[in-house]
This record gives C-alpha cells, structure tokens and sequence, in this order.
C-alpha cells in the first residue's frame, strides 16, 4: 500500500512500498493532477511549456496534496494537434526537452512521493511518422500501408470517400492520397485532423510496436498510462455508413435505454475487439514491478459498457465523463453517482470522478453556461449562453468539494484548483486547435482551456516562464488568481482544494462508503461516507444549515443557512 507523511512535501519514495492487501493499491483512491505540458512552466524561455519547468514547479504540487500527476503527451511531434500527432513515440520533442529532462523530471516526482502517468496515442500517428510515409511511398496491398486505414474510394473513379465517415475535428474522416506519377490514389481514415491517420489495430505488427512502446517507458520508470482515445482503434467489420443520431447529449436523452444507445453508437467506437488489446497491455504492466496501471480516456456510454474497460484483466481505470457532463443539480447528480459506483464495483474496479480537462471548457465557466455546448466546440466571444463569472466560480467550488468526497479516485486539471475559468476573449489569430481551423471558425476549439496557467502575479507571464512570451495570450484577471496570492488566503481556491485534499486523506473518504441522508430538499444532494456528511446545495434559495461541526465549506456560510451553490462537510 502507497504511504504518505504527514508533511506535506518529504514524502515516502515510490520505492518505499508495503504489501498489497486487496482493493488498497493506490490507484483506487489516488487524486491524480494533470498536467498539459505546453501551458504548465517554461523554464527556457520560450513561451512553451517544458519538462524542466513541471520539473521545478513539482513540489508546489506535492504541496497541494496529490498523489500522481499525468503529463499530456510530449513526443516529438509536428504539434498539428498540440501534440496528439505523435512522430516519434519513444523520444520527447525539443520544445519541451530531452529524455534526460524526463528522467530528470521523473526522478524528482518520485523523490517527492508522486507517481508518474504519461499519455498514449494508440488510435493515429502523426501523418509525418516515419511509418505512415512508409505507407505512402509502399503502395496499396503492401504490408506497410496495412498499418494504417487505407481503402480505395467510391465511384467510378474512386472519387468518393469509401464511406460517409465525419472527423470529431469537421469535415470528412478521410484525404485521398496521390501517387507518384500525380494521379489520385488511395484514400486514408483519419477520425481526427488530416495529418491524424488512424492505425490499423487488426495488424499484429502495429500491435507488437506498441507492446515495445509501453515496454520503453516502463523502463524508464512511469507508473502508467493514460490512454488518449481508449474506445476507438478497432473499428466495425466492412466499415459501414453511419449517421448520429438527431437527439443530442451523451447520456441517449430522457427515456433512452442502454440497448438503444448501444444500438446508436459509432462503428469506429467501443467496438468489442479493443478489449483483447487492453488484456495484452495488462499482460505486459503486471510484468513489471510495482502497480502500473493504464487510464481510460473512453467516452462510452452506457455506464455499464464503460465499465467493460476496467474489468480485473484490463484497465485500471476509466474517465467518468458522464459524471463530467452531468449538470448541477442534485437529482442527475445522485442518479450519475449511483450508476457510477454500481457500474464499476460490478467489475471491482473503483469509479474515477473528473470536472475538467483539456478538452472541454473549464467547470468554472462550463457550470454556468445557459446555452448547448457540445463537447469540444468551446466558448468565445460570440458564443451564446456565456456565464457570468461569480456564478461559475461559485458552483464550481461547490462542485470540486462535493466531488473529492466521493469514494474512488479523482482527477484534477491543472489551474482549476485557482478556480481558473475558461479564457474566452482569445483574439481569433490567436487560437490554434484545429477543431477551429477545419470548422472556419464555426466551433471554437480547445485553446479556451489550455491558456498558460498563474504562479506568480508580478511576475513576467505570471510566472509561467521567465519571460512574458507565453504560446496563448493570458487574460489579466491571471494577476487576481496566481498562485501565490491564493497561497495565503485562507478564503481562496487554491486553499480550499488543499484542506479538501488533506481531510479526504484523513477521513479516508476515498475508500469510504457512500450513504444516501435526507436532506429535506429536492435541491440538495447529501450522503455520508464514514464520518463525513456532505450537504450540497445546487439550487438558487439557501436551506437550512444542518447540525454539525463544519470541516469545510466551498463559501462563505451563516450559523443557520447553507447558501445556494455551496457544498459543506459536517463531522457526522
């Protein structure tokens, strides 16, 4: 079982291990901190984010109180798609260092008892890995071109896409090639952006180089991966047309059963074969000592299905997104948070709790939004529906209370314990997703979520790098929420996360049993796990305060009243 000191930075190593008794290993109850490299530190100057500025920033975040931190992916990469676009699978790209800074840098988290998780990009390559020209240069039916999705086209000269097929980025989900000699060629699926081709998963060879990939970080010390894309890779035998479903949302809409959101879902999407993939990789990390372990990133539903990717011989984990996509209120709160827990204690595995990532608007504005905002499109300036700050800070402190409650592991981004929101007014030649590019500016991408996070308030970019070159413009509201102007505030974000953190360890909350009280009010969400109760408000009209002694409160709190948008835990 991990152990941890009551210090909050001399922490055991991760060589400092004890046996294992069943359902203690650490990554059942761990808070893991993500961190998106390019927006984290730059120690170089650059304006880019870098392994030795997570490096040098690490014991900040020890501070705060976590247990693991998992880097999105810096390999070396034409940064198509901030990095996603993988060239080189088993070397760092040299805007963010060497593999001597990521030793470095590991080596450091482990002196500070964190443990290190590095993203995976199994489902494409950048289309400049040397695989995929490769397959360019090798022709149709060769065995390089079979390790990718390439299929001739539809009509009578092979004009059409070989299906009706859409990019999650806009547009179609396949580029036609040219040959040699000039003519049109073969066409290639890429689910994502152009320069994304998708692997093709039914090959043995690509399938053997990934084993060697997950071996090369494995050896260079990582505790597990977080697999970007988990639910694609194996697509539907013949490739079949599909078109989504009218109906909008995640959750199949009101009414809607698990079979029929099944029956719904994507060809190239959690499809069955992807599994015998994850049992493999399973194989692999028990090989190795310690507890590695692999994340999910599988935006599945239902419940019960996503479940089918942490059962006992494949994953550890997987992302809770409907959790994420739940709105406040306690009716769906309570009704996500019991389909969660019976789904992944069905296979043994603990549910994981997640509000933020680098892929969707940051909960402190997201929780306030008034308008549909599908997943990956962003806020900007002529978004409609745009929240009103105080409102989103407000419910989302309640929300990250409420959530580090529950028993299971917990995912934090990196900024939003300074209850960051997301940054709305980036000037348009400013943006660099490619959702917005391939969409001409229709959806607005990413970037509002990935601007370079505050330290320091009078320092140059905030502290983000020694210079105020920084790759996204910073807002000036940054000076407000740096870190060490919350450091010592007891009333700031930054504050509440760590006193949440340290009497979560404590109370053991995250090993805990929940159990459903009475709150007296459909707007009120409240259980108790162990000694804890937990009353979260999530109308608008403050409620009775229960009796109790507070050990925290997301706000301010009257000797009567728990305000609305307020979450507090009570000694029970």
């Amino acid at each position: 079982m991990w152990k941890r000191l009551d210090s909050d930075v001399n922490r055991d190593s991760v060589a400092a291990m004890t046996s294992v008794l069943p359902h203690t290993e650490w990554w059942r109850s761990a808070v893991i901190y993500q961190i998106y490299p390019r927006s984290f530190a730059d120690a170089n100057c650059d304006g880019m984010g870098d392994l030795l500025g997570i490096r040098d920033r690490l014991s900040e975040l020890a501070e705060l109180g976590i247990d693991a931190v998992w880097l999105s992916p810096f390999y070396t990469s034409p940064q198509k798609d901030a990095g996603y676009d993988v060239a080189d699978y088993c070397d760092v790209d040299p805007l963010f260092g060497t593999l001597d800074d990521f030793d470095s840098m590991t080596s450091r988290a482990h002196e500070l008892g964190l443990r290190v998780i590095v993203d995976l990009v199994p489902n494409h390559s950048s289309s400049e890995h040397p695989w995929f020209q490769e397959a360019l240069a090798a022709g149709p039916g060769s065995p390089e071109r079979d390790r990718y999705m390439f299929r001739d086209g539809l009509g009578e000269n092979g004009e059409l896409p070989p299906n009706n097929w859409q990019s999650v980025f806009g547009g179609d989900a396949w580029t036609r090639t040219t040959n040699p000699d000039g003519t049109p060629g073969q066409w290639y699926l890429h689910l994502f952006d152009s320069t994304q081709p998708d692997f093709n998963w039914e090959n043995r060879w690509v399938r053997d180089q990934f084993g060697d990939v997950l071996r090369f970080w494995l050896d260079r010390g990582v505790d597990g991966f977080r697999v970007d894309v988990a639910h694609g890779m194996i697509k539907a035998d013949g490739l079949p047309d599909w078109t989504a479903p009218l109906a909008g949302g995640s959750m199949g809409g009101a009414g809607t059963t698990d079979a029929e959101i099944a029956a719904a879902r994507a060809p190239f999407w959690a499809q069955d074969g992807v599994h015998e993939i994850y049992r493999e990789w399973r194989e692999i990390l028990n090989s190795y000592e310690g507890e590695r372990i692999l994340a999910a990133e599988a935006w599945v539903d239902p419940l019960t299905d996503m479940a089918k990717w942490v059962r006992p011989d494949e994953m550890h984990q997987a992302f809770n997104f409907p959790y994420l996509e739940t709105p406040w209120a306690a009716g769906p709160l309570r009704s996500v948070i019991d389909a969660s827990i019976s789904a992944f204690s069905a296979v043994e595995a603990p549910s994981t709790w997640v509000l933020s990532n680098h892929d969707v608007v940051r909960h402190a504005s997201r929780l306030a939004l008034t308008a549909e905002n599908p997943q990956g499109h962003g806020i900007g300036p002529r978004s409609a529906g745009l929240p009103i700050p105080e409102l989103g800070l407000r419910r989302a402190r309640a929300a990250s209370a409420l959530m580090l409650a529950l028993p299971g592991s917990a995912y934090i981004y990196q900024g939003e314990e300074l209850g960051l929101p997301e940054v709305i007014d980036l000037p348009d030649e400013a943006r660099q997703d490619p959702t917005w590019f391939r969409t001409n500016g229709e959806r607005y991408g990413r970037d509002g979520c990935r601007v370079p996070i505050p330290w320091e308030a009078a320092s140059p970019s905030y502290g983000f790098g020694p210079s105020d070159a920084a790759w996204l413009p910073q807002p000036a509201e940054w000076a407000t929420l740096a870190r060490d102007v919350q450091r010592h505030d007891d009333t700031s974000t930054l504050s509440m996360y760590r006193h949440a953190l340290a009497l979560r360890r404590a109370h053991e909350l995250a090993s805990g049993e929940l159990e459903w009280l009475e709150s007296g009010s459909e707007t009120v969400l409240a259980f108790r796990s162990g000694d804890v109760a937990v009353y979260a408000n999530t109308g608008d009209t403050a409620v009775p305060l229960p009796a109790g002694d507070v050990l925290l409160a997301s706000g301010p709190l009257t000797d009567s009243e728990l305000p609305a948008d307020t979450t507090v835990w009570l000694r029970a």
